[in-house]
This record gives C-alpha cells, structure tokens and sequence, in this order.
C-alpha cells in the first residue's frame, strides 16, 4: 500500500469530531487530527485534511451529508465511520446499517480514494444499558468484518480492541473517547497504514465521576433521553470543524494540536 497519502477527508459523528478530546479553546481535536499529523510527520510533502464529521449523526444522514462531499474533496485517503448512534435507538436493523456502511465504502473506494472503514471504539462496559447495546454493537462489528476484504479498503477494528475499553480511555460522559483514548485510536489507524507513530504528547488523566450518581445522569443520561424523545441531536444546527481541505499544521514544541 503506498502509504505517503497527501490528502485525507474524514466523515463521521462525534467519534470522528473528535468529542472527548478538549482543547483549551474550545475546539475538539480527536484521532483523525491525530491521523492527519502523522501523515504529514511521515512525508516530506505537504499534507492536507479536512473534517467533515457532526456529532449525533445516525448513519443515513450521515452519508447522506457528508459522503459526496468528501468524495468531490478529492483526496487520497478518506475514513469513514458511522452506526455507533444507530446502535443505541430503541430500534435498529443491523442488516440495514452494516449494508449502508458496506456500499458507502465501495462507492467511495470506486471513486479512487483508497478507504479507511474504522470502527468505533466499545463503551459498553461504563454505560447504562451497556450489556444491551454491546449485544448489538457485537452483531454490527461482525457483519462489517463478514464482509471483507473489501477493494481499496483498510479496515480498523477498534471494536475489537479490547484495552481500548477500559475507562482510562474515556471522556467524562463514558460515552466518548477522552484524550488518551483518542490516541489510541490514531495510533491504530497509523500502524494500519504502515504509517511511523509519532510520540503524541498525551491527554491529562481524565477523573471519571460515578456512573450511578445522581450527578452523573443530571449532567449525561437524562440529557441524552431528552433529546432521544424530542428527536433533537447533539449536533444540530453545527457545521463541519474543517469544512474543506486545508494544510495540516505541524505542533510547535510544548503545544497540543
């Protein structure tokens, strides 16, 4: 695989914005950031990238959004995740999403972009209603792998990881990867792609709060359900962080993103 890509588009929801991972500004940063810094570390050529994920997407509209659009980008490399959201409404064909997923990566590989199909990360151990939607997410993640190799295409199975799923890699929510978590999943990525690893400069620690406080599901469950009942997401009325694509800044010594 040649593996000096100089452009890269990645889609998604919040796992591909990069939520969890905080930036002092404000701003989310995130694996696919991360991805895009160890292309551009790897190569003597500049590298662009763009970011076209919104937290809170189910996988139709995701697609529907965001999929042409990085096709008309162009690029080289294009990751693609989607269906963690899907997995956590009360109803979900498996069939249905993981299908979806499957032609959304062939119609992109047929563009000559070679495709990353990456794999969220497994929550399920910190989160209510965990054992329910492991069961589903288990049955999603199979029907993917059931269905490669896939043409043009690296698959990176980070369901699969089972370190990954330990809290330490996790946001405050326990729903979205923290920091740590985020490198981790980059990393993953790079050494899929034949891609050196660069010493990312680590996340802080995250203090992870009670799952089963009062406070915990004030401020993350019943929020979540409110908007499960209302039909509202997370990522209504925002835009792409990086919309189009744009060269990808190398970090100054003692900076982080």
């Amino acid at each position: 695989m040649n593996n000096a890509f100089t452009s890269y588009v990645a889609i998604g929801d919040s796992f591909t914005e990069g939520v969890g991972d905080d930036l002092p500004d404000g701003r989310v940063r995130g694996w696919a950031d991360l991805v895009a810094l160890g292309l551009a570390l790897s190569t003597a050529q500049p590298v662009s990238y763009a970011n076209l994920a919104i937290r809170g997407r189910l996988l139709g509209p995701l697609l529907t959004e965001q999929l042409d659009a990085a096709i008309s980008l162009k690029p080289q490399l294009l990751s693609l995740n989607g269906g963690g959201n899907d997995i956590m409404r009360p109803k979900v064909s498996i069939a249905a999403i993981s299908d979806q997923l499957v032609e959304a990566t062939r119609r992109a590989a047929d563009s000559g972009t070679h495709v990353l199909l990456v794999s969220g990360a497994n929550p399920t151990r910190h989160i209510p209603l965990g054992s329910f939607i492991e069961a589903r997410g288990n049955l999603f993640a199979q029907a993917i792998r059931d269905r490669l190799p896939l043409e043009n295409t690296t698959f990176v199975d980070n369901w699969a990881d089972i370190e990954l799923a330990e809290l330490r890699f996790w946001s405050h929510d326990k729903l979205h990867l923290g920091p740590r978590g985020h490198e981790r999943v980059a990393s993953n990525v790079l050494a899929a792609l034949g891609v050196e690893i660069p010493a990312f400069e680590g996340g802080a620690p995250v203090d992870q709060p009670a799952q089963r406080t009062a406070a915990y599901w004030r401020q993350y469950v019943l929020p979540w359900i409110g908007r499960r009942l209302t039909g509202r997401s997370s990522g209504d009325n925002r835009s792409p962080k990086i919309a189009t694509l744009q060269p990808v800044e190398l970090p100054t010594p003692g900076g982080r993103g």
